[in-house]
């Protein structure tokens, strides 16, 4: 099995556009220039120790993006809080949908994806040419009018907006997330630069220039379907891919991370995911379970979250476990 040095050693392939930075720091410098008018309204659930709000606030172009708020009754100090993105095709979903974080401290935003389903955002801009079908393929040909500039500029805009509530203590908010999720938390990670940690399992959006290549599962399957429908447009489309490859923003991310893997993960396999740990600039932890495909270590990979979050953002809770290796 690799062992974890062996992982940091992987081979990084992917290059980065030249105006890689410029790019990123026009496209939040835009987003910014609207405010980002955070609405938190409570919402009842009849639970007795944890509090559950309705929150909304403005992302890429002023499109307004909902997500919960989920954080423990009676806390008066300050809270260390984590913003949670979701797999391909999912968004918030229902208010009592995920309760551990909340219940083990901390302010919880869960954050739709627009335009994704379970959630109740819309996308409400235009995708600038054909597709495949899929949210991965919509707007390729320019990374302008590609669809995750919009999510992970919202993203960004989230952890603003989580550390603009009083409760929560800005210098303790983190980011986590699965697959989809995943990559778009180790994105986030690249774009905001003083993130107390970042947890992501099984990333999304890693390797984009091979994904194709190595995946015959949806959502890459859709890249491959893609570039065989116009052939003539696959340079054009990987160009646009480079400004959104995990591999990219991990150069960039210095957060401490905790990254996971399946290693027969045939969604996003391990060789789209461990380029993407070994490029990570910050100090880094991976699990790799062996004989599991895209759960990774499921409910072991929540335990090991848990105790990483636990050391780093909220130490008078702190633990001295160390993350279960698989």
């Amino acid at each position: 099995m690799l062992t974890e040095a062996e992982v940091a050693d992987v081979p990084i392939t992917q290059t980065e556009p030249a105006d890689f930075d410029a790019f990123w720091s026009e496209t939040i410098a835009e987003a910014r220039r609207l405010p980002i008018d955070v609405t938190v309204t409570p919402h009842d659930t009849g639970l007795a120790v944890i509090d559950v709000f309705d929150v909304s606030f403005r992302g890429f172009g002023g499109t307004r993006i909902r997500a919960w708020l989920r954080m423990p009754r009676g806390i008066g100090a300050p809270m260390p809080g984590l913003v949670q993105f979701y797999g391909y095709g999912n968004g918030r979903g229902h208010a009592l949908r995920d309760l551990r974080w909340a219940a083990a401290g901390y302010a919880h935003l869960a954050v739709d994806v627009r335009g994704q389903g379970h959630g109740d955002t819309d996308d409400d801009h235009a995708d600038g040419g054909p597709s495949a079908g899929g949210f991965l393929t919509r707007g390729l040909r320019s990374p302008h009018e590609y669809f995750y500039r919009r999510v992970f500029t919202d993203a960004v805009r989230a952890v603003e907006a989580l550390r603009s509530l009083d409760h929560v203590d800005a210098s303790r908010v983190g980011v986590v997330g699965a697959s989809q999720g995943g990559g778009i938390a180790l994105a986030t990670a690249g774009l905001v630069p003083d993130l107390a940690l970042a947890i992501i399992q099984a990333p999304f959006l890693c390797a984009l220039d091979r994904a194709a290549d190595l995946s015959f599962e949806e959502p890459y399957a859709l890249l491959a379907r893609h570039f065989a429908d116009r052939r003539t447009e696959a340079a054009v489309a990987l160009d646009t891919l480079r400004y959104f490859d995990g591999i990219n923003h991990a150069k960039r991310a210095t957060a401490p991370a905790l990254l996971s893997t399946g290693l027969r993960d045939g969604i996003t396999p391990p060789a789209t995911v461990l380029p993407a740990f070994s490029a990570y600039a910050g100090e880094k932890r991976v699990v790799l379970w062996p004989y599991n495909g895209h759960e990774a270590g499921g409910d072991l990979d929540e335990q090991n979250a848990i105790a990483f979050a636990a050391d780093r953002l909220a130490p008078q809770r702190g633990s001295d476990t160390e993350p279960d290796e698989g």
